[in-house]
This record gives structure tokens, sequence and C-alpha cells, in this order.
């Protein structure tokens, strides 16, 4: 009994770390360019000069090797190699030769700041992160030392006041208000059948406490819209009787990230709210039955598996090519292989400081001035960015629907929507 427990313990962990990789940067339709994705940082004096060897730019990875997250981490440290081979293998950053530099420092805080700082004395010329608490406990760190840090997954005492740590990922305020809004706008008549009862029901932990908090903040500013029936956090379980008979007359229900348990509960007594979600509880579409979460909507920055698109085609190919055995595995996983995206966005930032300063130039101050000028468009849309005051990079969203008969989840609609930043 003990040994089941900790087991499950374990596992609970390891999805949680893995549902917090939420994806960005810059994925989207076949008009935008492979690199760089972003707009000139300025005119120059001079063209830089290609030098006759490559320069070596070392990327540090912060990561979890041997640790509790490693399985889900690995996701993301495979799809960092993967696209750093292609980059180097396409010439895509002329003049610049891409190098990996790994410290395992195992889900423990208290080697944050060692592997920092190793990875610095090793020549590492930026930190990049999956782990998903690192960017608050080196925050300080970094903008003493005025050394850019890009983060996988950061909440807001990682990246504010704005320094130089970057949030790749998305944020699940703008995402649960962007959602509603949709769903006001598209899916719930509340003109005539009056406002849509909506609730939710998670795990204690920053992503779904956000979610939750914002869909309330939201509903209290659109009383005509939604009506409120409450938010459900716990600590880690698995049997939800209580919260479920709480949120049995919604229209919409959101059942946190690790939803295996909570949506077949629901669906048990025969209760018919709409589930909602975004990427995070796209990772655990292999877990459920189908049918629980028919129609279910999710708001996600990257395209899905089965689109179409610049980055989402490079990225089907990449895990083709190199993980040919385990593409199907790793597809019907979910998310976390469209780290491609976030790291995507990374090299590109890279790439427009050695265009701006020259490859022999680049250092942390030339990739954080790269990185506040950084925005990526497609399908006309500002899809990402950040500036002066702005650590988040996400701009845009689109909406998906499950489909049970399909086994997959579809997009909703062509264009991009911007995400919406208050309420």
């Amino acid at each position: 009994m003990i040994e089941t427990l900790i087991k499950k313990r374990y596992l609970v962990l390891m999805t949680i770390i893995s549902a917090l990789l939420v994806l960005t940067a810059c994925g989207g339709g076949g008009e935008e360019d492979l690199a760089p994705l972003s707009q000139p940082l300025g005119t120059i004096e001079e063209t830089p000069v290609i030098p006759d060897e490559p320069v070596v730019f070392t990327i540090g990875n912060l990561t979890d090797i041997t640790g509790p997250g490693a399985g889900s981490v690995g996701m993301v440290d495979m799809a960092l190699e993967d696209l750093v081979e292609y980059y180097n293998e396409n010439n895509l950053i002329p003049g610049v030769e891409l190098e990996i530099i790994s410290y395992d420092e195992q889900m423990d805080p208290a080697k944050d700041i060692p592997g920092y700082e190793w990875l610095r004395g090793k020549g590492a010329d930026l930190i990049f992160t999956p782990v998903p608490a690192t960017p608050s406990n080196l925050k300080a760190r970094a903008d003493k030392d005025e050394f850019v840090l890009f983060a996988v997954a950061a909440n807001k005492e990682g990246i504010l006041p704005p320094g130089y740590v970057f949030n790749l990922g998305v944020d699940p305020q703008f995402e649960a208000y962007t959602l509603l809004n949709w769903i006001a706008e598209n899916d719930w008549d509340y003109e005539t059948k009056g406002p849509a009862k909506i609730g939710g029901a998670a795990w204690d932990e920053p992503y779904s406490t956000t979610f939750i908090g914002s869909m309330e903040d939201y509903c209290s500013a659109h009383p005509d819209q939604f009506e409120w029936e409450g938010g459900f956090l716990t600590s880690i379980n698995f049997v939800w009787a209580t919260e479920v008979e709480a949120l049995k007359d919604c229209d919409y229900v959101y059942p946190g990230v690790v939803m295996t348990s909570f949506v077949k509960q629901y669906r048990e007594p025969g209760y018919t709210a709409k589930f909602v979600g975004s990427d995070p509880a796209a990772a655990f579409l292999g877990t459920v039955e189908w049918d629980d979460i028919d129609g279910m909507l999710f708001v996600k920055y990257p395209r899905w598996w089965n689109e179409e698109g610049e980055i989402i085609n490079l990225t089907n190919k990449l895990v083709r090519e190199n993980h040919p055995s385990d593409a199907e595995d790793i597809i019907r996983s979910g998310n976390g292989y469209h780290a491609i995206n976030q790291v995507h966005a990374m090299l590109s930032i890279i790439a427009d400081a050695a265009e701006t300063v020259g490859p022999q130039n680049i250092d942390s101050q030339a990739i954080y001035d790269a990185a506040i000028s950084f925005v990526c468009t497609s399908d006309g849309v500002q899809r990402a960015s950040f500036g002066e005051g702005k650590r988040n990079a996400t701009d845009a969203y689109g909406i998906y629907e499950a489909r049970a008969a399909e086994e997959d989840i579809f997009r909703m609609h062509d264009e991009w929507l911007p995400a919406v930043q208050n309420t």
C-alpha cells in the first residue's frame, strides 16, 4: 500500500511538472519565415563580418536529468537538442555554431545557484531552463549579474519587476480571460439564455490556482455573461465527489491540469457541463476517455499536431526523422516536444543579436537588447513579443475542441485571437 502511494505521488509530481511546461514561440501559418522571426533591431553603421570559423555560442541548460521530473523535462531537452542540431546543420545563424552544456539540478531548488554558477564557469552565454521553480530562484542573481535567463515556464515572481529573466511560456491569467471572452462571443448565447454557470476544481498548484482565480475575476467583471459557481482547490487528490456535486449544474467546468479522475467522476452521474482547459491539460489527452471530454474547449498557443504551419511542420519533421521508433508515442503524449516553439524563439533572438553586433561580439547585453526588441508575427497577427516592461511572450491564442469520434482536438477558427489581458 505504501509503495503504491509513493509511486502515485512520484507520477503526480512528474505530470504536474510536464503540465506546467506550457509552450510558446513562433508557431503559425505558412506566411512566416523560419529564422529569424523578429523585426529588425535598428540601423547599424557597418554590416557585421562573418568569421571564417564559426564562433561557438553556448546555451547553458539548467535542467533535471536524474531527479523526479526527468521523464517530463527530458522531452524539452530533446526538443532543445534537436532544434540546435537543425540550426547548426542548416547554418541558420551565419558565423555561429550553437553548443549545449547541461547541469542536472535534479528538481532541487538548493542546486539552482550552484548550477547557474557552474554553467557560467563553463562558458555559458545564456541560461535556458525547463524547471518551473528555477526562474524565481535565480531572478535576483541574474538581474544582479545582468545575465539573460530564458524560462520555459515562470510565475510572476520569476519575471517581475522586468529584468534579465524572460518567460517563453504562456500566462494562465490571460488564457482564462481569452477563453471566457471567446465562449461568451461564440459558444454561449447569454443574451438569450442568460449568464452561463461556470466553475472549476483542481489541485492547489500555481497554474490552476491562477487560472481559476482569473475565471472568477472575469465572471465578476461580466455578470451578464457568466455566473460563478465556485472554484475548488485541493491537495493531491483522486476522489472528487464533493467538488462534482458542487459543480453539477454548471454549463462549463475547468477540471484542472491533471484532469483524468475528475472528468471521469463528473460524467458517471450523467452531468453534462462542457469542460474547458488549456495547453497543460492537453498534455494529458492520452490519459482520459475521449467520450468524457467530447466537446471540451482548449485555449492554446502552439498549433496542434494535425495542423499546417512553419513551426508545426518542422516539429513533425524533426520528431519523425530524429526519433522514428518513438515518434507516435511522443505525438500521443501531447505537448512536451512542442517546446520546439519556445526554443525556436530563443534561437531567433540569438540570430538577431548575431546579425546586429556580429558573431564575435555576442554577449549577454546583446542578447538582452535583442530579446526586448523581439516580435513574432504570423497570419498578420502579433503572436509573441517582449519589450522594455514585458517578460511574458504570448500575445495571441487559438481555441480548439476535443472530438471523441476522431480522438483528437481541432481548431475552431482560422484567425488568431489577441490575448485578453484585462477583464
